[in-house]
């Protein structure tokens, strides 16, 4: 393992642990401009994370161990996905053992203890998110893996660092299975982050909650990991497409450490720019019917085979 694998690796996960907050901030500052409100600081969920940090937690009498060690678990299995996703530089001592599938199994392994936790108390709220969210984990995994299959194609290798490497390596030029699958991953981040038209993650409404509806039993340093990992989904998901669809800025072997230097402003130009699509998306879209998601998803499926087809047939 070279010096520089390690500092790129180290330097990942600390921005991405870092930032996490500070990206979902932005996100919601931009979509507080668009909507012509007064926006938060940017800073706001450092200060909520902060906040439910220094408070005791309050657990349900009937809260067995699971229910205890899942916001840990959930927390650290986005850390170690940050730890795979090829963010500065495409270096990295853990891609060695984990490929973009692992990756995806990493994604399913959250939302499968969040949910298990969901309905550990037994409260109605908790088991209708718990049941949404395997609703719509069970159509996104399939559109995202197939997704990354393209890419896959594309570069001969399913390691999410070297499709990152093999794409910013080749000549500037229109994919069009790129392109349809670039939509496609759209829809799956924002269905898989709780995001406008899927879900509202600002919403108080019981009955419509997704993801909200299991942190409802949640309080202090349970809920402030929660959240956090919930950011740091977002922040994960944000750097995935700019591996497969914008690559360019990643620091290569042959870069050296001026190289990683350069790729830490690079990214947050990306972040800025993803933030502020993102935001646009939210404001410009509707809430959809919790029955009305699996055509949504079911359409960013459609799309990613699409693009699998316009690859195979057209190589393109």
């Amino acid at each position: 393992m070279s010096p520089l694998a390690l500092t790129t690796q180290v330097m990942e996960i600390t921005a991405a642990i870092v930032a996490a907050p500070l990206f979902l901030g932005w996100v919601n500052q931009c979509r507080a401009w668009l909507q012509n409100r007064r926006a938060p600081s940017i800073l706001q969920p450092y200060r909520g994370i902060r906040k439910l940090f220094h408070k005791d937690a309050v657990l349900a009498e009937r809260a067995s161990s699971l229910f205890r060690v899942t916001p840990y678990i959930v927390f650290g299995t986005m850390v170690l996905a940050a730890a795979i996703i090829p963010s500065m530089g495409t270096r990295l001592p853990l891609t060695v053992a984990a490929d973009s599938i692992a990756l995806v199994g990493l994604l399913a392994t959250a939302r499968m203890f969040m949910s298990l936790a969901a309905m550990d108390i037994g409260t109605a709220f908790g088991s209708l998110g718990a049941r949404r969210e395997m609703m719509i984990g069970f159509l996104a995994e399939p559109a995202l893996l197939m997704v990354i299959f393209v890419a896959a194609l594309i570069s001969q290798t399913t390691s999410l660092a070297a499709i990152a490497e093999r794409l910013s390596g080749a000549t500037l030029a229109i994919y069009p299975s790129l392109a349809f699958t670039a939509v496609a991953f759209t829809l799956v981040l924002l269905a898989e982050n709780a995001r406008i038209p899927v879900d509202n993650p600002a919403t108080h409404l019981e009955l419509t909650m997704i993801h909200e509806a299991m942190l409802l039993e949640y309080s202090a340093r349970h809920l402030a990991l929660m959240e956090w990992a919930a950011a740091l989904k977002l922040f994960n998901y944000a750097c995935i497409g700019f591996a497969l669809f914008v690559p360019w800025g990643l620091a290569l072997e042959r870069q050296g450490p001026a190289g990683l230097m350069a790729s830490v402003p690079i990214l947050a130009l990306k972040l800025m720019a993803a933030g502020a699509g993102l935001a646009l998306i939210e404001t410009v879209s509707a809430k959809l019917r919790v029955f009305r998601a699996p055509e949504l998803l079911a359409t960013a499926f459609l799309l990613a085979v699409l693009g699998m087809l316009v690859h195979l047939l057209l190589g393109a």
